[in-house]
């Protein structure tokens, strides 16, 4: 068997996190050791985790300023005194530290991957090195560098160069159990079917802009387009989206749900999810809400182009705040325009089958 070590920040309730233990979990375990190893022991997808997987730690919990520290050690250094086993296969599932710590193993019997899952700035993917120069070294003694979408490795080649190793790998979604768990009832909220609502999951960070997406809520019901907005997730802008919320009365039209471990039922009961990001990698989010069966209206940003088309299976607006309104309002109006997606959305979603994009990954795991 070969195996396998899967590095991440932490199992929390990012996308990355998530699309990460779909994979581990379906992986053959008759091919496959696999260890999933977290900088930090924390997170609610530890949970989610098959009891076939190995699972360790470095950190108990998270501490502020744990880049800098990192960047006063060699990759060497730490890679030695942190990867104390060895495996057939390194993943760096995320970038920044975990990608730094991997590189700094130099065994040619030892195959090494990188996941990329984000556009980013030049900023973005150098903080977690020294410079820009050691950061390239890094990447350059991986095997394969992988991306979620076509989208994101043309981003990566922006701020670093051309590579010969790239590839993309879709992010691994559990279909059929979505589908299975998006018909439960819903118990804690009333979403009355004669209203039309607005959905939308992730974290609540600027790069999902969910005050855009709150000022165009606000601005809609001035225009008389009655809607009720739920906002699915955690996160450090909880406080401002509550405050905004409160300060423009619209406690009874705008929800801040939290996490939620089932989303997909609330997504489901919903007339349109929205996307309102600046940036995105394959969004995880939008790819649950084909297979729900949801309509979905989104920015341009990573992936939305190869999960969607030319808007065929899905809205695409321009990423910024006007367009996204007339986007929204275009498909709150227009109730056939609403249900064309809709069936798109049911068409599309029945081609994210889970046992693809693992197939997929496994073949990458099992070149020579």
């Amino acid at each position: 068997m070969k195996k396998i070590l899967f590095f991440i920040d932490t199992l929390g309730h990012g996308g990355a996190e998530k699309v990460m233990i779909n994979l581990v979990n379906n992986l053959n375990k008759e091919k496959y050791d696999i260890t999933v190893m977290t900088i930090f022991d924390c997170g609610v997808n530890k949970k989610y985790l098959d009891k076939g997987i190995k699972y360790k730690y470095i950190f108990k919990r998270v501490f502020r300023g744990n880049v800098t520290l990192c960047k006063c050690f060699t990759p060497e250094f730490l890679y030695r005194h942190i990867i104390k086993d060895r495996y057939d296969t390194l993943i760096a599932y995320l970038e920044g530290n975990t990608t730094r710590i991997l590189s700094g193993c130099h065994d040619k019997g030892i195959k090494k991957l990188a996941w990329i899952h984000v556009e980013m700035s030049a900023k973005t993917l150098f903080r977690a090195y020294r410079s820009k120069a050691e950061c390239i070294k890094a990447y350059r003694g991986f095997d394969k560098i992988v991306g979620v979408s076509r989208t994101v490795l043309d981003s990566f080649e922006n701020n670093t160069g051309t590579w010969d190793n790239l590839c993309v790998r879709y992010n691994t979604v559990e279909t059929e159990y979505i589908t299975e768990r998006s018909h439960e009832p819903i118990a804690d909220i009333e979403m009355p079917k004669e209203e039309l609502k607005l959905v939308t999951v992730g974290r609540l960070i600027e790069q999902k802009s969910y005050l855009r997406l709150l000022r165009i809520h606000k601005r809609l019901l001035e225009n008389h387009i009655y809607h009720k907005l739920y906002i699915i997730g955690e996160g450090e802008q909880e406080r401002l989206l509550r405050e905004y919320i409160r300060d423009n009365k619209l406690e009874n039209t705008a929800f801040l749900l939290g996490f939620k471990e089932n989303p997909w039922k609330y997504v489901k009961k919903a007339d349109l999810f929205v996307c309102s990001s600046w940036k995105e990698g394959f969004s995880t989010a939008v790819t649950e809400s084909l297979i729900a069966g949801t309509p979905v209206v989104t920015t341009l940003c990573s992936g939305m182009k190869e999960m969607l088309g030319e808007s065929e299976y899905g809205l695409i607006v321009e990423n910024e705040e006007q367009a996204l309104y007339e986007g929204i309002r275009k498909l709150l109006t227009d109730e056939n325009l609403l249900q064309y997606y809709k069936n798109m959305a049911v068409e599309r979603g029945k081609q994210f089958d889970t046992k693809t994009t693992v197939r997929k990954v496994e073949e990458l795991l099992d070149e020579e």
